[in-house]
């Protein structure tokens, strides 16, 4: 925000000197008359950013940089301040919001900034929130959720998700000679939505699902959900949780099929520990690739003197999406949204990825395999898009 100018004080000092004679007798000391102030004329009230960002494009950055996300949400902010030093952008200016006090608030002091694209909220409750707000004044909104539901009518959703990581990885299995497929879901929305992808990725590979489990998160629950499980035939199990609730999954399931294949979503990539989670040997789970994420997180680390939360890249990759657009893109003018749906797509830390008509990036994955202590690609990504 910039500051304005509210008034130049001048001040003057006086210099008196007089003669005075011996046998005078002294003068009345003279007082000057008070210097006043010189003030601006009234004029118009200036927009609320540095002049000087005119030839630069106003972007809002919408995170939980306060309250219990806060670290994650700096570490974005932290990693779209690398893009734009490693991209030398110097027509693009990100200015940082908390959402943690609210994020209509922030959205409403982002939008009245004159922001023209706004990066984030990163909770899926949180775009609810800021994208009819958005809306009303034409900006889109390039969200780091993974709640499909938010998506649409100029707002994004950049976030991994799990139904596109569930597909890749049945698919794999089906083209490794599996057939009979078992679900162990949680129960909540993404176990919702992890089942219904789960049973149209089983159904399109060629597959049969014969058994589906949901489960309320805690170990009773999970053994009993287990128990009903292996009571079917199956070649292998997915496990639309994350890799700390596979591991705990993982001893009732080997003692009902010694070699049934585990299988994994996109959480399991979130979890910087689990290479080293050797219960999960021989398991497959499809997530984008880390290959350009290790010389990111070393380059993160060497200039914030940390690591990088896993999902930091989204904010990276999402300036990296800005500055591409950026060369075509008059300052202070709306941002082109119809850019966003180019079929070739982008390509970013995390590979290549494009918004479909639905809003959602639909992303290029890798299958990895856990293997002796880390992860090993059995699958490699797409380079690309074909039309």
């Amino acid at each position: 925000m910039a500051t304005l100018l509210r008034g130049l004080v001048i001040g003057a000092a006086l210099a008196l000197s007089a003669c005075v004679r011996p046998s005078a007798p002294p003068p009345e000391p003279v007082r000057p008359e008070p210097v006043q102030p010189v003030r601006p004329a009234p004029g118009p009230v200036r927009p609320g950013l540095p002049e000087e960002d005119v030839a630069r494009h106003r972007v809002a950055l919408l995170v939980p940089t306060s309250g219990p996300n806060a670290g994650i949400g700096r570490s974005i902010a932290n990693a779209t301040q690398l893009a734009i030093l490693d991209t030398k952008a110097d027509n693009v200016r990100i200015t940082t919001y908390d959402t943690a006090p609210g994020a209509a608030a922030a959205a409403t002091r982002a939008l009245a900034d004159g922001n023209t694209l706004i990066l984030g909220p990163l909770l899926s409750e949180d775009v609810r929130a800021v994208a009819p707000l958005a809306r009303r004044a034409g900006v889109p909104v390039l969200s780091f959720s993974n709640d499909v539901g938010v998506a649409g009518n100029g707002t994004y959703v950049l976030g991994f998700t799990p139904a596109q990581s569930i597909e890749r990885v049945v698919d794999y299995a089906r083209r490794s000679g599996i057939t009979e497929f078992a679900g162990l879901i949680p129960s909540g929305l993404y176990g919702e939505r992890a089942s219904t992808a789960f049973l149209r990725a089983v159904e399109g590979a060629g597959g049969k699902v014969t058994a589906l489990e949901t489960y309320n998160r805690g170990a009773p629950a999970m053994n009993a959900a287990i128990a009903r499980l292996t009571r079917s035939p199956f070649q292998a199990v997915l496990i639309a949780d994350s890799a700390t609730g596979a591991v705990t999954a993982v001893p009732g399931i080997r003692r009902a099929s010694a070699t049934a294949r585990i299988l994994g979503t996109e959480l399991w990539n979130s979890d910087s520990a689990v290479g080293g989670m050797t219960a999960l040997n021989g398991s497959w789970f499809a997530s984008v690739s880390d290959t350009l994420y290790r010389t990111y997180a070393n380059k993160y680390r060497a200039r914030f003197g940390a690591a990088p939360y896993r999902l930091s890249t989204l904010g990276y990759d999402a300036v990296l999406l800005t500055v591409r657009i950026a060369r075509d893109w008059r300052p202070g003018d709306r941002f082109p949204a119809d850019r966003l749906v180019d079929r070739d797509g982008f390509g970013g830390i995390d590979g290549a990825f494009r918004f479909g008509r639905d809003g959602v990036a639909e992303r290029a994955l890798e299958v990895q395999e856990l293997r002796g202590g880390t992860t090993v690609t059995v699958s490699p990504a797409p380079q690309g898009f074909g039309r």
